[in-house]
């Protein structure tokens, strides 16, 4: 009787291992297939903003935008492409600034950030009190556009694109919190073997914190490549154009000459690749900072996931 209850156990145990298995392989597949369907959502408006630099102004009006181009046509292209020394110029501009900025801003944020989160830092409180105001308040476009023009000069310089994001306060207190959450022992014993602070930030801090710091990298990279306000405010001298504010220019251009064209007998006849050129815009923006996530993609989870705000 006994050996027939264990033998009777275990085939139980073994239906109920196959069966937590079978429940196991279907959750994983229903997560495989939910993760699919959001990666083609994610990647069909790409596809059809590809697709849409590529069709003629015609096609688009007639079919709308397609994943495959009705009427395949390079003139979006053409007409961004007219003046390709601009355009190069631009985008060497744009590199410029984007590397410079994300690099001195990550290098402040990062020395803010750590020293919010010594707690032997005697103001450390007022000073995070600080950041968190600039953060939920400003002194408006006004004050900041006297302190850039008439108090620093920096108009039609590269660095009136860097200057204004330098320290961006989320950043500040993402890093804050980061550096909060790493073991304190490890610097205590570097302390104790004579290692002064500088070195214990550089040589064991930003180390450990290299995910944190990836993110907040991308972050800033994205925020100086996408920016054309400043540019807008601060820049007159063509070779000081960032891409992003060319491109803005090139669409208020087609903009305006579009409403000329409707407007103006003369002009009745001009027809321009309105809807093409602003696909083609976003494909000839969007190609580096695709490059620059690609490089720190490894970084960006666990950088966002450890470096939540929480309080003190």
């Amino acid at each position: 009787m006994h050996i027939l209850s264990r033998s009777r156990d275990a085939g139980l145990a073994r239906a109920s291992r196959q069966m937590w298995r079978s429940e196991r392989g279907r959750l994983h597949l229903a997560i495989h297939v939910f993760l699919l369907l959001l990666s083609v959502a994610f990647i069909l408006p790409f596809l059809l903003l590809l697709s849409g630099s590529f069709s003629s102004e015609d096609s688009i009006s007639t079919y709308g935008y397609t994943l495959l181009p009705h009427e395949f046509s390079l003139t979006a292209y053409q007409y961004l492409l007219a003046d390709p020394g601009q355009i190069l110029q631009s985008y060497l501009v744009s590199i410029e600034v984007t590397l410079a900025g994300s690099v001195a801003s990550l290098v402040i944020v990062a020395l803010l950030g750590y020293v919010l989160s010594r707690r032997e830092f005697p103001w450390r409180r007022q000073l995070s009190f600080f950041v968190l105001f600039t953060m939920l308040f400003n002194g408006g476009l006004v004050p900041i556009y006297l302190v850039m023009t008439q108090l620093l000069h920096l108009q039609n310089t590269l660095l009136a694109y860097i200057v204004p994001y330098l320290v961006i306060p989320l950043h500040v207190l993402l890093l804050r919190t980061y550096f909060a959450g790493l073991p304190i022992e490890i610097s205590e014993a570097a302390r104790l073997d004579g290692a002064g602070e500088w070195r214990i930030f550089w040589q064991i801090n930003v180390p450990m914190a290299a995910p944190a710091l990836a993110t907040v990298g991308l972050f800033s990279m994205l925020i100086y490549w996408n920016d054309w306000l400043q540019g807008l405010l601060y820049i007159s001298d063509p070779s000081q154009m960032s891409l992003q504010y060319l491109l803005y220019q090139i669409s208020s251009n087609i903009e305006m000459l579009s409403r000329m064209s409707t407007t103006s007998d003369t002009a009745a006849t001009l027809i321009l690749p309105t809807q093409s050129v602003l696909m083609a815009m976003a494909i000839l923006a969007i190609g580096p900072i695709v490059l620059a996530f690609g490089f720190t993609q490894r970084y960006f989870i666990r950088g966002v996931t450890l470096g939540g705000i929480k309080g003190d």
